[in-house]
């Protein structure tokens, strides 16, 4: 394991159990490992879904000045 790795993982052990969980399946679904379990959906991320594929079907999108707010208020 590269050293890298072995702090990210002493620093993800100072994290609740939840949040835990949470990266040991974002871990396994960049590793490739297809036994990962899903990340379960509420039905609000179920309808903000629904919400984006109907736009994107209507071919709503951001602009690009929209896209670069978002960017500039992450400070990315």
């Amino acid at each position: 394991m590269s050293d890298l790795l072995d702090q990210a993982f002493e620093a993800v052990r100072r994290l609740d159990p939840a949040a835990q969980d949470e990266i040991a399946r974002i871990i396994k679904t960049l590793a490739g490992d297809e036994e990962g379990e899903p990340v379960p959906l509420t039905p609000e991320d179920r309808a903000a879904i629904a919400r984006s594929r109907a736009e994107s079907a209507r071919g709503e999108f951001a602009t690009d000045e929209q896209v670069a707010a978002v960017w500039a208020k992450h400070g990315l």
